[in-house]
């Protein structure tokens, strides 16, 4: 069996915590009374994962086998999560390649010919040949690509269509593969609840004309939380526009959950609470702060892009979406919800150098944006974690460095529209259709490693909730000329930013330190 997640309150003697500051190490000692809440240890994976596949394949909820859905003659698409989740990368084999390598091959028994596999990106970049074999492995890529195994284009005048409408006005486009095809089979692995489920087709295989519609400032206000899809705006969007697609589209849904060891031995320090730190573990801490301290920031970031995570599958669910998707939840919640007594007046997080939108790139501005306020912050379930008016503190140096292939148009957002103003309305409002319409951003999406020109949008948008429920945020160790930029205030220390918080919540506030990674979900009474 895990362990447990579990809260603690620091004493008077209790070590320094260590905290994420994006390619670096933040470590300092937090006050006496602050609560730390840590991580569940991963759930036992299962022991044998193709095992585990076969009889989903064969046992599905509320569908035929899926050897009963395959035949001769037939228009069978097989699409997958792109490389956003999970994080870091997993080690080789992919769940995504041993999933689909047991498609294919029930495929080839029925004697399918016409099949297409597609990476789902939506409006994120496209996959590089290496970042596929990875994925995939090399035998599906030999046979496939890059003919019959392709990036999904979100901006191919004729690769997408118009399928219907939901009741509110909502328009359901998808890929025009996928309209067109006998079976759609999704390959989806559920890292974080918020993702799998319809959002899979309607933010993966979908344009901007429909992914505007959930990815907007109103309904991601409205969202509570990302993590929490009962109570999300966004995935009530998806699910209506979902339930139109199965209306059109055949669709055999299978999902995946993983355990949460994240991370090879040698940085075990990261799942373990500091007060159990053997010789070996604080002596690998010291030095990889100290390594991670002196090297170059773009050796960091190629050093921390390297590593692989030893991820294991800890269930297999397949068949119609929506029983599939509730079984998946499930499961993942089992790995990830920690129970938490009551909100604190301040929130203390650490922001990771990776997070889905910089996979083998840089963490820019508006992406610790994203991060902060759009996935930490809404690692709940219920209520958050931190009170409605009190404060968020986040580390992280926040420089403005980007990635210019990646990124093209999240540079020139920040430098167009932030002068200007940080109010994301206002962003919404100016300048979104613009970008998101833009032929060289449409160019460069389709022909280069771009993401779309609405993306810069959305990330900010994730924002929404948690600028509504919180008082103030503060960057601890962030460039100031940046933070001030993006409407927030910093610190160099924790220490600082927790006296800064009082002017917010009063005196003597209460703290929590959310300890990450491991992810994990609170769950707050």
């Amino acid at each position: 069996m895990s362990r447990p997640g579990f809260t603690t309150i620091l004493e008077k003697n209790s070590p320094p915590m260590w905290f994420y500051a994006g390619d670096v190490f933040h470590y300092e000692k937090l006050p006496e009374g602050t609560r730390v809440v840590y991580s569940p240890g991963p759930l036992e994976p299962l022991p044998e994962p193709i095992v585990a596949i076969e009889r989903a394949l064969l046992e599905p909820m509320d569908m035929e086998p899926l050897h009963e859905l395959l035949r001769p003659g037939m228009k069978l698409t097989i699409a997958f999560d792109d490389l956003s989740i999970p994080l870091p990368p997993m080690r080789r084999p992919d769940v995504r390649q041993m999933i689909i390598e047991k498609v294919l091959e029930k495929g080839a028994a029925k004697g399918v010919e016409d099949i297409h596999l597609i990476a789902a990106l939506g409006l994120h970049r496209r996959m590089t040949e290496a970042e596929l074999r990875h994925c995939l492995g090399n035998k599906i890529m030999s046979c496939y690509y890059p003919d019959r195994l392709y990036n999904y284009d979100a901006e191919d005048p004729d690769g997408n269509v118009v399928i219907g409408q939901t009741d509110r006005g909502e328009e359901v486009s998808v890929s025009r593969r996928v309209a067109e095809s006998d079976l759609l089979v999704y390959v989806n692995v559920n890292f974080i609840p918020m993702d799998g489920g319809h959002k899979s087709v309607h933010t993966g295989l979908a344009p901007y004309s429909s992914i505007q519609h959930h990815h907007n400032p109103h309904t991601l206000k409205n969202t509570c939380s990302l993590m929490d899809p009962p109570n999300s705006a966004m995935h009530g969007s998806i699910n209506r526009m979902g339930r139109i697609f199965d209306e059109h589209v055949k669709v055999f849904h299978i999902e995946t959950t993983l355990n949460n060891r994240t991370y090879p031995s040698v940085f075990d320090f990261m799942a373990k609470p500091e007060y159990q730190w053997s010789t070996v573990t604080k002596a690998n801490f010291l030095a990889t702060q100290k390594t991670t301290q002196m090297m170059p920031l773009a050796v960091n970031r190629r050093i921390s892009h390297s590593i692989k995570a030893p991820h294991r599958i800890t269930s297999v669910q397949a068949g119609a979406t929506e029983p599939v998707h509730a079984e998946t939840l499930s499961n993942n919640y089992k790995q990830m919800v920690v129970p938490v007594e009551g909100q604190s007046d301040v929130l203390l997080v650490g922001i990771p150098y990776l997070g889905p939108y910089n996979v083998n790139s840089i963490m820019n501005p508006l992406l610790v944006y994203n991060m902060l306020l759009g996935y930490l912050f809404n690692l709940y379930r219920g209520k958050p974690l931190v009170r409605e008016g009190g404060v968020l503190i986040g580390t992280h140096p926040m420089s403005a460095q980007f990635h210019k292939v990646h990124h093209p148009s999240y540079i020139d957002l920040w430098n167009e529209a932030f002068p200007e103003t940080n109010d994301i309305y206002e962003i919404h409002r100016r300048y979104e259709k613009e970008y998101a319409h833009d032929p060289w951003y449409r160019t460069l999406y389709r022909n280069s490693y771009a993401y779309h020109g609405a993306h810069p949008f959305t990330v900010l948008y994730w924002a929404a909730h948690a600028l509504d429920h919180l008082g103030d945020v503060i960057f601890v160790g962030s460039d100031p000329v940046n933070t001030s930029r993006m409407g927030f205030k910093r610190a160099n220390t924790i220490a600082e930013a927790l006296e800064m918080a009082k002017d917010v919540v009063g005196p003597n506030p209460s703290a929590t330190y959310m300890h990450l990674p491991p992810l994990f979900m609170a769950e707050v009474s």
